[in-house]
């Protein structure tokens, strides 16, 4: 060190790099020192020495840009990121503001790092030093310092320098830098992240995204501010896939009312479409039931209707799901679900028109049942509608099967002239248990496919006089004329046997009947009889029993109308004969009448040529002679045949 002060005359740069390679790194410093080499002497202070303290102190001294700006990157190094910058301003260097900006903000250090990017503003038209001139201002919250700063000219990435303040939650610089590039979508996400809700909203409008719209709306509904979410909720739910976004979002928060005013608002949007009617009937389902039944009528044909009944099954709205289905002409379901929930369902007019259009018959039959144990007293009602598509057959052995046949003896009625035998058989047991035998005697003569026999021997020992007399009837009906006479008989119903047996054809039956009067002693029915079967009764039979029992005075009016009756025949058969032989004489006269008139023309028509001479004709003969001539006619000329034919006796 002593030689160090005290020669002057040597190679100071070489002499200091020995001093350093040898350590001793006071003596390189002093050379460096003495020979002005500033740069080389603070660089021993910091690297060899490693005292930042004595370069600053040395900076200080000697005063030089470059000896600040290797101190500044000392300090940079190390950390002393304030120092640094204050250095590197000192310096008047610029080149390294990546790194400086990168130690800054690590420190947190924007009050500082703001001094130095204005230096290095100054010096270089860089976009990451604008951009990190406004975070900076951002940072220290010197709001109206980037309002000056971004109206002047600037290289600044505004939108990326806005994303990023968005990220770091500086939300009024960020508004201020995306409302000036009028990045709407944006500046309504951060106006919402700095409850500016009205402002928001505006600024959506502008944006006109599906994105903002929803995100802004959303932050109004978790602020309640659901005036302003419904103007944003308007926007959103045209959009048939955001719809349902926007339902949820409400419905998993518990605002129901007011997500109902929401899409009620909707319905009277130009762009409303089949998905907002469908959600707020899905919603009137779920929170509004009163509701559900008028929306449903008034908006059917504008309904998503399957999705629409799922939400009333899953709800259980049975009346309201009942008319969703008729709408969709889903007929067996709506019968289904009438009848499996009645009565909430079920109204009387609507399953009828229902019921009529079903396609799977076996609910016709489940219907049946169904009116028997809920409404029995409207069952006649339902299978009127039903007659033209139910086996009667089988309607009929259900309700015996359950002991109510008389229940629907008006639809049997109804029906019976289809002549079906369960129903014939069902409706004559009926009158017979009522004992009306009037409407049992038009039931067996219009309708006539039952077991008749059956039913007549079922009667036949019937207390009521009527009943059996029906019986008898039926036996008639059937052809057993002789059992329907002897019912009748044991009933003393004579008209009626008498009747039977002349209807029967039969002689021998009529007679036996005849002879059963006499054997009674009952002259006045013996009387009748043979009128009753005159036709039936041979004459002979009928005096000769008036005669042996003597009744002759009984059967006097029979013999006469006999005896007037053959006498009847006889003139007419005598009439007959004397007309006919008038005929014969008029038919002769007529004849004779037609071949004076043929000769009568005859005579009128001029002379015919004479005939060729032929053998035995007049003229020579073959033997040489002459045969007589042929007879003459009028004027000497031969008989002409009428209509110009050749005489008669000409050939």
């Amino acid at each position: 060190m002593d030689y160090i002060n005290r020669l002057d005359n040597f190679d100071g740069p070489a002499v200091g790099e020995v001093a350093i390679e040898a350590q001793l790194y006071e003596e390189a410093f002093a050379i460096f020192k003495k020979f002005n080499l500033n740069v080389q002497a603070v660089n021993v202070l910091l690297d060899s020495i490693q005292s930042i303290d004595r370069a600053v102190e040395f900076a200080f001294r000697v005063e030089e840009d470059t000896v600040w700006s290797q101190v500044a990157k000392a300090q940079l190094r190390e950390g002393l990121v304030s120092e640094a910058i204050e250095s590197f301003i000192r310096a008047d260097d610029a080149t390294q503001f990546l790194e400086v900006i990168r130690a800054a903000e690590d420190a947190n250090a924007y009050h500082d790092l703001l001094k130095y990017l204005l230096m290095v503003r100054q010096k270089t038209k860089e976009p990451k030093v604008d951009s990190e001139l406004i975070f900076a201002y951002a940072k220290i919250d010197r709001l109206n310092d980037i309002e000056e700063f971004i109206l002047m000219p600037n290289v600044a990435n505004l939108q990326n320098v806005g994303d990023r303040l968005y990220d770091e939650a500086l939300y009024e610089a960020a508004r201020i830098i995306f409302q000036f590039i009028a990045n709407w979508a944006k500046l309504a996400s951060t106006l919402v992240k700095l409850k500016q809700f009205q402002s928001a909203v505006d600024a959506a409008r502008k944006a006109n995204s599906a994105k903002t719209w929803k995100e802004v709306c959303f932050a109004c509904v978790d602020a309640e501010e659901f005036r302003l979410a419904q103007i944003c909720g308007l926007n959103i739910i045209i959009q048939v896939d955001d719809l349902e976004e926007v339902s949820e979002y409400y419905q998993n928060r518990g605002y129901f009312n007011e997500l109902i005013s929401l899409m009620e608002s909707g319905l009277g949007l130009e762009r409303a479409h089949m998905g907002i009617f469908t959600e707020l009937g899905v919603l009137y389902a779920r929170y509004r039931p009163e509701k559900l039944m008028e929306h449903t009528k008034l908006f059917s044909t504008r309904l998503n209707i399957p999705k629409l009944i799922r939400a009333c099954d899953e709800q259980q709205h049975w009346k309201e799901l009942t008319y969703l289905y008729i709408q969709y002409d889903e007929f067996d379901n709506a019968a289904t679900t009438i009848m499996n929930h009645s009565p909430e369902a079920w109204d009387h007019m609507q399953f009828k028109d229902v019921a009529v259009k079903v396609a799977n018959v076996e609910l016709y039959y489940k219907a049946v049942h169904f009116y028997l144990q809920e409404h029995p007293d409207l069952i006649n009602d339902l299978l009127n509608v039903l007659a033209l598509r139910v086996d009667h057959t089988r309607v009929v052995d259900i309700m015996r099967k359950a002991g109510h046949l008389l229940l629907v003896k008006p639809y049997m009625i109804a029906v019976q002239s289809n002549n079906v035998s369960a129903v014939n058989e069902a409706l004559n047991q009926i009158y017979v248990e009522e004992e009306d035998y009037e409407r049992l005697r038009e039931s067996i003569d219009l309708h006539d496919n039952f077991d008749q026999i059956g039913l007549a021997q079922k009667i036949e020992k019937h207390e009521l006089l009527e009943m059996r007399r029906v019986a008898a009837y039926i036996y008639k009906k059937a052809g057993r004329w002789k059992q329907s006479i002897a019912l009748s008989k044991k009933d003393n119903l004579y008209k009626d046997a008498m009747e039977t047996a002349s209807q029967s054809g039969d002689r021998e039956i009529a007679e036996e009947l005849l002879i059963y009067f006499i054997e009674q002693g009952k002259k006045e029915c013996f009387a009748s009889c043979i009128f009753v079967s005159y036709d039936l009764i041979r004459p002979d039979v009928a005096l000769e029993l008036a005669w042996m029992n003597n009744m002759v005075d009984f059967a006097f009016p029979y013999l006469l109308q006999f005896i007037r009756e053959y006498t009847g025949k006889v003139d007419e058969l005598v009439k007959d004969k004397i007309e006919a032989q008038k005929e014969i004489k008029a038919k002769e006269q007529e004849e004779k009448d037609v071949i004076s008139q043929q000769n009568m023309y005859a005579q009128l028509l001029p002379l015919a040529l004479p005939a060729p001479p032929m053998p035995g004709m007049g003229g020579p003969t073959m033997g040489g002679g002459f045969a007589p001539p042929p007879p003459m006619g009028v004027m000497g000329m031969p008989p002409m045949a009428p209509f110009g034919m050749p005489p008669m006796g000409s050939y």
